[in-house]
């Protein structure tokens, strides 16, 4: 609040809103979400193999893209879903029968077994899927 003294030599209050404490919040909140955002990653984390060369296969990042995840410990997640390998060709037939896109990437923790990602492999095979990708991440030099 201010006081205004004018030529009446009586002092009127003048009611003034301070914005600055409410953009100092709105700065706040807004580095919050800037820092929190990247952690909010979609699915499974998992540490991918890496490779020299790698193909670029943006179709992955899609929101649309059917993600099968394969942790260390041989677990399976078809998006967010943890399934088992006897369900993986039921759920994703299901998941692809009215899609003219029929890919299908694969996202293995590079600690885990062979056996399991051929296991993945051979149930997506099993679904009638002929375009898997297996995703992995570039090696920096």
């Amino acid at each position: 609040m201010a006081m205004s003294t004018g030529s009446g030599g009586r002092g009127e209050v003048t009611a003034d809103i301070n914005v600055t404490p409410m953009a100092d919040v709105m700065l706040v909140l807004l580095i919050i979400f800037m820092v929190v955002t990247p952690m909010l990653q979609k699915g499974q984390t998992v540490e991918l193999a890496m490779t020299k060369n790698p193909v670029d296969m943006k179709e992955a990042d899609r929101d649309d893209a059917v993600l099968i995840v394969v942790t260390r410990d041989g677990k399976l997640y078809l998006g967010q879903d943890r399934v088992t390998i006897d369900d993986l060709s039921v759920r994703v037939n299901d998941l692809l029968s009215n899609r003219l896109d029929r890919t299908v990437f694969v996202r293995s923790d590079n600690r885990a077994k062979y056996g399991d990602v051929v296991q993945v492999v051979d149930g997506v095979r099993n679904a009638g899927v002929d375009k898997i990708g297996l995703l992995t991440e570039r090696v920096d030099d």
